[in-house]
């Protein structure tokens, strides 16, 4: 195994129960080679040539979303003063940048360049776009389903045009009254996308759909499960995760760790279990090789994962080793140096 030491994993790396050990583009370093012998891990496929540098014209991730995200801004505005929704311009110059951007390597340099910024209403319509596309990957879709899932995504709050900025970037509590306002952006939306020609039915529905709940819990029909377009799960998976990881006028960015507690605890009702599952697994996997801080202070690597508890990492600290699941008073609190 020592030939692959210092090389970089093509693929990811599966044991004989199909547990992920580890995820494709890590670096092998001797604790990994360890690892995969402990897991009966032989043959590995590795990069080519790793010390290849990256392609001159390759955008960071942070720079090409902000570039998607100046345009839609345009773009919404240009909406909100006509009533119309620029199809064309979105499909042909916003949605191959978003879908660019959810194909980087790296899930959590993606993370970090689509959360928003300041400007979130904007911030928030290309990172759902960028989130909905990255998990439309995992799940497999096809590449007309993803081109439609991206821009459905992309639009999903459309109908925000139509509120308020007073309302919409309110530092405070919404009254009951605004609040009730502000859940009408999914009927806005969805009457704007049904009239626009060249849109998706299953656009319209996104933007309808994307605050229901598999229980029936959520609005504006309170529809159940069996009721919700498939695109508009996911899109309701990537809206609550952009919002949770993000700074929002009203509060802060959650910490990496109760982000993914609360998604897992959303497995019981509200979304859907496959794509929770999916997305979770995906993001956990990917762990391991990524320098954390955890809620004590301390930073460390992730070495494994636990199959059994796959939120609660073995990190090593310096010489230690400490596996999350058996102390449970630590936890990530966000990942590092991106």
């Amino acid at each position: 195994m020592r030939h692959y030491l210092g090389k970089i994993a093509k693929h990811d790396l599966v044991n004989a129960f199909g547990v992920t050990v580890l995820p494709a583009g890590v670096r092998l370093s001797e604790e990994h080679l360890a690892l995969l012998e402990r897991h009966g891990i032989e043959d590995v496929s590795v990069v080519p040539d790793p010390a290849e540098p990256a392609t001159p014209t390759a955008v960071p991730p942070r720079e090409a979303v902000g570039a998607a995200v100046a345009r839609a801004k345009s773009l919404f505005e240009d909406a909100r003063g006509t009533g119309r929704v620029p199809i064309l311009e979105l499909q042909a110059e916003v949605a191959p940048a978003v879908m660019r951007a959810a194909s980087h390597p790296n899930v959590f340099e993606l993370f970090e360049a689509v959360k928003a910024q300041g400007d979130y209403t904007y911030e928030h319509n290309i990172g759902v776009g960028v989130l909905a596309a990255m998990i439309g990957r995992w799940l497999d879709l096809g590449e007309a389903d993803l081109t439609a899932l991206t821009v459905a995504a992309t639009l999903h709050d459309i109908g925000k045009v139509k509120i308020p900025d007073d309302i919409l970037n309110k530092p405070g509590k919404l009254t009951p009254d605004e609040y009730e306002f502000v859940k009408k952006h999914t009927l806005f939306g969805y009457e704007m996308l049904k009239k626009t020609e060249g849109v998706s039915y299953r656009a319209a529905l996104a933007a309808l759909q994307h605050h229901e709940r598999e229980d029936g819990s959520g609005y504006p029909l309170e529809l159940t499960a069996d009721h919700i377009d498939p695109f508009s799960k996911i899109v309701a998976v990537a809206d609550i995760f952009h919002a949770m990881s993000s700074d929002r006028p009203y509060h802060k960015a959650l910490p990496f760790y109760e982000v993914l507690r609360q998604l897992r605890e959303s497995y019981f009702g509200q979304l859907d279990p496959g794509i929770i599952s999916v997305f979770l697994e995906n993001v956990t996997t990917r762990l391991v090789g990524q320098q954390v801080l955890l809620t004590d202070g301390r930073i460390g690597e992730v070495v494994y994962i636990n199959p059994h508890d796959e939120e609660a990492p073995l990190v090593r600290i310096g010489g230690e080793f400490v596996d999350l699941s058996c102390k449970r008073s630590l936890m990530i609190q966000r990942i590092v140096g991106l």
